[in-house]
């Protein structure tokens, strides 16, 4: 069983700032901000939402098929890929364009400042998603603003069941874009803040979002996460992490566990317990595609 994932591949250029960005910018000068921050270390990484999704669903033992568009800079990402094994079937190379750049700046705090830029990802919704037997699963990502809403649409005309994740893409949508993507999906992931965002933008409480799909899930960091199914909630603790390093691609990392156990038919629960595990061990390595599963308990 394939899972086909839609969103971004992207370079990330991810750099380390050694003070805390809240002792640098101060709240009464917003108006006039003009602020430098010295960055000792620097790295460039393979990221982008579907690949990091891929990267850890396939290093769970899943099959994913990411479903992204590179620019005329792709080719190392191609190559990566490959390397990976996995499939770039659905990642299409786009010549008048850069692929998609993310530059991400972190504090001591682990609180991150993010520059993007769509570059190819603009153009993914010209790739369609059709029915395939072997495709039983899928996850809309950040992507594209149309490729949203196309893929979803979709998704939902081939019958193929999937998680919406909107992530930083949210706030791209009005309050009936996403209960159009609600309707359309079968689960419904995103973070305490993401969470926040969509019940003020919908109208509708956590319960009420669970109600309508198979499953809402909130991920909470370091404080665990909640299930929510048909109105009630179920707390999923943490796992505590060996370090925290860096937290760039753990939301990624946990997604592509979620999608792991509903392709063996988990519970959320316990889907979302093994996407604590993941998250935990990613945050303890530099960059989004860099950590080992080994020892992961996903029997």
């Amino acid at each position: 069983m394939a899972s086909l994932i839609c969103g971004s591949l992207a370079f990330d250029t991810i750099m380390s700032f050694e003070g805390r960005f809240a002792e640098q910018i101060l709240p009464d000068q917003l108006h006039i901000l003009n602020v430098s921050f010295l960055v000792p270390s620097l790295r460039r990484d393979f990221g982008g939402c579907a690949g990091n999704i891929a990267y850890s669903l396939k290093a769970l033992g899943g099959t994913p098929l990411p479903m992204a568009t590179l620019g005329n800079d792709g080719a190392d990402y191609l190559q990566r890929l490959q390397s990976l094994g996995i499939s770039s079937e659905f990642v299409r190379q786009v010549s008048d364009t850069y692929t998609a750049q993310a530059m991400i700046m972190t504090d001591r705090d682990n609180n991150q400042i993010t520059a993007f830029h769509p570059g190819a990802m603009m153009q993914a919704h010209t790739t369609r998603i059709e029915k395939r037997a072997d495709i039983k699963l899928g996850i809309i990502s950040p992507d594209g603003r149309d490729a949203m809403l196309q893929h979803a649409q979709q998704f939902k005309a081939a019958d193929i069941p999937f998680v919406f994740d909107p992530g930083q893409g949210l706030p791209m949508f009005d309050g009936a874009e996403l209960a159009r993507f609600i309707d359309q999906a079968s689960w419904v992931t995103v973070n305490d803040y993401e969470g926040k965002m969509l019940c003020e933008r919908t109208g509708w409480s956590n319960a009420e979002i669970s109600r309508k799909v198979q499953g809402l899930i909130v991920t909470l960091g370091a404080q665990g996460c909640e299930v929510w199914i048909d109105g009630e909630k179920t707390w999923v603790p943490p796992v505590t992490a060996s370090a925290v390093v860096d937290p760039t691609g753990c939301g990624d990392a946990w997604r592509g566990a979620l999608l792991f156990g509903l392709e063996k038919g988990w519970s959320l629960s316990q889907c979302a317990a093994l996407g604590n595990q993941v998250g935990a061990l990613k945050i303890a390595q530099r960059g989004p595609q860099n950590y080992s599963l080994e020892g992961v308990s996903h029997a």
